[in-house]
């Protein structure tokens, strides 16, 4: 937590921060317009912002600031590599960042992403900017027609942190990605603050954040609405803290999916507080594939609202979303010890809590306190499934009395 506001307070050094040194802060100042950028949305700066990197990464103060004014930069795919000098890398984004307007601007490139950092330590990107990644063009039949050259089916991810521990993003607006807003894969120590994501609701696969492999992870105080999950939580991450976003659409905030292909994935140490969650087609959500191998654990969802969401409270231990080839296996990811306490509002489904735990292992640990869930259907009365679901329960509407067994 120490290295985390330690980002946080130089973010706000910089704010105010004049080139060269300040305090006992050594600053640089690299403006990608000095490296050529053109800065008009129809000129490939993305040469210009690789050039400006180079001296970024390269420069020996301790932070490194990475210029972006206010004007719109269009940006072919591009990776910005690491390890770097500076002990923080900081980019100020004050302008717009945007994707190519067709598939054809991704052609030669082979990445699984459009804008990526990998093995940055202490990257810092703040500011009142704007990424776009021009994503309507991929969300309609990705591959009909003629294949560009050079390019796959799979849409990219707009913005992508590789091994990038010590981060901090604050502040940015985030909106149309082809696929995934933003992807933090091995990453420790970051913290995502006061951003946007903005995208359809009907946009594919448009998750806002995805946390795989990572420790030590925040995101707070936050508006997410996209077509996919506002936050997943995937395999090899732990002590992952979300609070105060404001969900929807989309599909909720999810731990999983997990087990895929038989994998081993292990999630732990997650707490999920103060949110609104409103229409989306689920609300908190563990998912977990049958086959699978390892544990979601000391999970907690508290001060929870939800506003006409689709099953707002489900584990599902049976994930198989295509329903083809779902198979029946002995194995399953064991979910244990999750809390779900100070929640209300209401769901458009009738199972407003869902509890559908393997056969086998099942869930066990449930614990729910002061959960009161109501119909937004005129008419409809709420109800809770189990299917070996143990736990305890007070306070809870609709009860779970004759449904969540004794552990």
């Amino acid at each position: 937590m120490e290295r985390l506001l330690f980002i946080s307070v130089v973010i706000l050094i910089l704010s105010v921060a004049t080139p060269g040194s300040n305090g006992d802060l050594i600053i640089s100042n690299f403006n990608v317009m000095k490296y050529g950028a053109v800065g008009d949305g129809s000129t490939d700066d993305a040469p210009a912002f690789v050039k400006a990197w180079k001296d970024v990464c390269q420069s020996n103060s301790q932070i490194s600031r990475l210029i972006v004014p206010a004007r719109t930069f269009l940006l072919k795919p591009v990776i910005f590599k690491g390890p770097c000098k500076s002990q923080y890398i900081y980019i100020q984004l004050s302008g717009k960042i945007v994707a190519p307007k067709t598939k054809g601007g991704y052609s030669g490139s082979q990445l699984n992403t459009w804008l990526g950092f990998n093995y940055v330590e202490g990257l810092i990107i703040s500011g009142k900017g704007t990424i776009d990644g021009r994503g309507s063009i991929w969300w309609d039949n990705p591959c009909l027609g003629k294949a560009v050259p050079g390019t796959s089916c799979r849409p990219p991810t707009a913005l992508t942190l590789y091994r990038c521990n010590r981060f901090a993003l604050k502040g940015i607006t985030h909106v149309n990605p082809a696929r995934s807003h933003i992807t933090l894969t091995s990453c420790k120590y970051g913290k995502i603050s006061n951003i946007r994501m903005i995208a359809p609701g009907d946009s594919p696969n448009t998750d806002g954040i995805d946390i795989s492999g990572c420790k030590s992870i925040q995101v707070l105080d936050s508006f997410i609405g996209t077509g996919d999950d506002c936050i997943a939580i995937s395999g090899g991450s732990s002590r992952v803290h979300i609070s105060g976003i404001t969900c929807g659409p989309g599909h909720g905030i999810s731990i999983g999916s997990l087990g895929t292909g038989g994998d081993r994935d292990i999630v732990e140490d997650v707490t999920v507080r103060n949110c609104t969650i409103t229409e989306t087609l689920t609300g908190v959500r563990i998912k977990t594939w049958q086959g699978g191998v390892g544990y979601a654990r000391r999970i907690k969802f508290e001060g929870i609202r939800f506003v006409r969401a689709n099953n707002p409270i489900i584990i599902d231990q049976f994930y198989c979303p295509h329903r083809t080839d779902c198979k029946n296996e002995t194995k399953a990811v064991r979910v244990s010890d999750v809390t779900y306490r100070g929640i209300v509002g209401t769901s458009l489904t009738k199972e407003a809590i869902k509890l559908n735990c393997d056969q086998n292992i099942g869930c066990s640990n449930l614990v729910f306190d002061r959960v009161y869930l109501s119909s937004a259907v005129a008419g409809q009365k709420a109800t809770a499934f189990c299917h070996n679901a143990h736990g305890t329960f007070s306070h809870t509407k609709p009860t779970l009395k004759n449904c969540l067994l004794p552990n």
